[in-house]
């Protein structure tokens, strides 16, 4: 007869002492149990003692996480959280410094725990930390197991990071200014700007008063990774909470300052030459934080983008007038010569050779928002820095028919603003993306040379296309896949993408489309849709095994902190059974699958009632900064089971998002409608009728794969073409 369910078998372990088995009776108080334990030893004072999971985490058992103790887990009794915060609090501040090092390892280490936390918070922990830290008696190990402390603690978001002085920054700060530092405590002092800048607005402030990104380049000229990588997130974190009020000025003061930053220190070629070309393959995180500052330095151009232009603003007049004395080397008449009517119809005939769609006025065509202003200096600087290519684009097409000359202007200002839809301009960088681009960090104009390249192909491909003005969109359509398809590839350089669009003709965008179209032949016949309706069960049925056996092998999952490279990671898979889901926490990202054993936490399958995605989720509702992640929400799906319990998950990625859903949905026997789900049985599904429709005619397909051949005696067939 199986134990009754409230009934759990534990091994109970105290220092000196034989370990105990014991039952555990989970309707009992937890108080009764550890006094029961208590008394087995001959200990008294059992309010002064507690139980820990007696692995690396040594997590203390209360009556909120005490269902996570599963049959045959092994257990410690110890001091209490209070006792212990209380003994700590009093070691740390030990004359002796082999004693006080010591109790500071302890700390940091306890401080992982959210129980024994808030006891040391009470205790006015948090203020003795920063006591002895601005006091600055403390260096090198001492120094650096104080931060971590501190950092561990203020992950748990108990305590606010408004409470903290100017001589805590500034002290933080000094770490990260002296030009030789221990590697720990520069680590944990970037990491505790970061967050001050993150999580207050007014400590963005403070902070921006004692650090400068001048003062931040050494460390990214170093060799540790990690150090580099905190030192990213720093400036990215400084540049996103640039401040919100009167947002239009003061977004155009910090945007404006920081491009001269950018240029001033050199900070592009410093992390060109000394991460992304760096020998040490970039890590995940590291390529999260390039990917940061791409956007927001692309970011930096949506003030312009979403500028009109004024019809009336002589300087803003004056730059188109650059635009058609450089095109067709002329200087601007005085009034004097010739009538009024002879300049205008003169500016009329050279700004329709320039492609404006109004020839008169063209300021009119930069009104447009997006791309606005942004179009105009991008023609701009194509003329002066491309001088020769933009001449004999705008004479090539002026000396074509009308109808077939590509109309500089409006390619111009249409192509600017697909390339900021490209780039996603404006938009707050995805909480998840690693996708930053080498070549953008190879030069200073970026973005200026990417429309430079892009223009030269648009005009080729208009040429390869034989287009006419009808045909401008299919033209952009063409042009907009070339250049998605050559980013796609990840050029190191901008010459190396230029050479990747060089590939691809219009005559190779063709063959692509057409192999594509191909392999996604749809037959309408109607013998052919009553096949493909036959075949389907089959080939969902096929689906659903696949995503059961993914949830099988299980994955890991992260959960979000208000410091993303801190982040606790934790793994959940399906039983081979498809009745139950094993989860636990993770010190680590794990090197392939985890074993059930090791994850102690369980919830049958039986017990789910729904799977709930996106805001609904009850982790969205509860991180505001989340909510607002439109990425975070995509990959946010929860478990809903017993009465109102939830098992709350982010997906890393799009791909394991469908999966899990997909099987979760599958296991409550209800529909797959995940769009990894019609992709795969498009994919499937086409290949299974291909295959049933092949004249395989007295063509018998064998079970088995056919035997590898022998290897030959000799291989003197075998010759050297060179």
């Amino acid at each position: 007869m199986p134990p009754p369910a409230d009934i759990v078998k534990v091994a109970i372990e105290w220092p000196g002492a034989f370990p105990k088995l014991m039952e555990i009776d989970q309707k009992k108080p937890l108080s009764a149990i550890i006094k029961e334990v208590c008394e087995g030893w001959s200990l008294g004072n059992h309010e002064n003692f507690a139980l820990q999971i007696a692995d690396a985490t040594n997590f203390y058992i209360t009556e909120k996480n005490r269902n996570d103790i599963k049959n045959g887990s092994i257990l410690r009794l110890t001091t209490s959280p209070y006792q212990t915060a209380v003994q700590l609090h009093e070691r740390i501040q030990s004359s002796s410094m082999d004693a006080k090092l010591e109790a500071l390892k302890d700390l940091a280490n306890a401080s992982r725990d959210i129980t024994f936390a808030q006891e040391f918070i009470n205790l006015d922990g948090i203020s003795l930390l920063t006591q002895m830290v601005e006091s600055g008696t403390d260096f090198g190990d001492l120094l650096s197991f104080t931060l971590t402390a501190f950092v561990e603690l203020m992950d748990h978001g108990i305590v606010s990071w408004d409470t903290f002085s100017v001589a805590f920054i500034k002290k933080i700060a000094s770490y990260v200014n002296k030009s030789a530092m221990d590697t720990a405590v520069l680590q944990r002092s970037l990491a505790i700007l970061e967050s001050m800048v993150l999580n207050s607005q007014d400590l963005y402030h403070k902070v921006a008063q004692e650090i400068t990104i001048g003062q931040l380049i050494p460390h990214l000229q170093g060799t540790d990774q990690d150090i580099q990588t905190y030192t990213i997130a720093v400036i990215n974190a400084l540049f996103l909470k640039a401040p919100e009020e009167k947002r239009q000025v003061s977004l155009q003061r910090a945007h404006t300052e920081m491009a001269h930053i950018l240029a001033q220190k050199q900070l592009r070629s410093i992390i060109l030459s000394n991460v992304i070309r760096s020998p040490t393959a970039i890590n995940d995180e590291m390529a999260h934080q390039l990917y940061v500052l791409q956007v927001l330095t692309f970011n930096l151009l949506e003030d312009r983008m979403m500028t009109k232009m004024d019809p009336q603003d002589q300087a803003q007049r004056d730059i188109i007038f650059e635009l058609r004395r450089i095109a067709f080397d002329v200087e601007c008449e005085p009034n004097s010569s010739g009538s009024i009517e002879k300049r205008k119809s003169m500016y009329t005939r050279d700004y329709k050779k320039l492609g404006f769609i109004n020839h008169v006025n063209p300021a009119v065509d930069f009104t447009q928002i997006p791309p606005g202003m942004l179009a105009l200096d991008n023609m701009l600087y194509f003329a002066r820095h491309h001088q020769d290519a933009y001449i004999r684009i705008v004479l090539e097409n002026s000396s074509r028919e009308d109808k077939h000359e590509c109309p500089f202007g409006r390619s111009s200002i249409e192509l600017t603003k697909m390339l900021c839809e490209i780039l996603k301009v404006g938009e707050l960088p995805s909480e998840n993306c690693h996708d930053f681009h080498p070549m953008f960090f190879t030069h200073d104009r970026s973005f200026e040379e990417f429309f430079c390249i892009c223009i030269q192909l648009l005009n080729k491909t208009w040429k390869e296309m034989r287009a006419t003005s009808e045909d401008f969109n299919k033209v952009m359509q063409v042009v907009r896949e070339q250049i998605m398809r050559a980013l796609t590839l990840k050029p190191n350089s901008l010459d190396q993408f230029k050479s990747r669009l060089q590939n691809l003709s219009y005559t190779e965008i063709l063959k692509i489309r057409q192999s594509e179209r191909m392999n996604q032949e749809d037959f309408q016949s109607r013998p052919i849709l009553e096949l493909r309706e036959k075949i389907q069960p089959e080939i969902m049925e096929l689906i659903k095994q696949q995503r059961l056996n993914r949830l099988c092998e299980g994955t890991c999952f992260r959960k979000i902190s208000s410091r993303r490279r801190q982040d606790k990671f934790w793994y959940c898979r399906l039983s081979p059974n498809h009745k139950v889901l094993h989860y636990g926490d993770l010190e680590e990202s794990p090197q392939g699958e985890v074993p059930h054993d090791s994850l102690q936490d369980k919830l049958p399958v039986a017990d789910i009632k729904a799977v709930i995605t996106g805001k609904d989720c009850p982790h969205m509702k509860e991180k505001g900064a989340l909510k607002q992640n439109k990425e975070v929400l995509e990959l946010a799906f929860s478990v809903l089971y017993e009465s109102d319990e939830y098992l709350n998950f982010i997906a890393p990625d799009k791909h394991e998002y469908c999966v899990w859903t997909d099987g979760l949905n599958a296991l409550l026997g209800k529909e797959m409608t995940s769009d990894y789900t019609k992709s795969d049985m498009d994919t499937l599904l086409s290949m299974e009728m291909k295959l049933r429709l092949l004249d395989l005619e007295n063509i018998q397909i064998p079970e088995a794969p056919p035997p590898i051949p022998k290897e030959p005696s000799n291989y003197d067939f075998v010759y050297d073409c060179n």
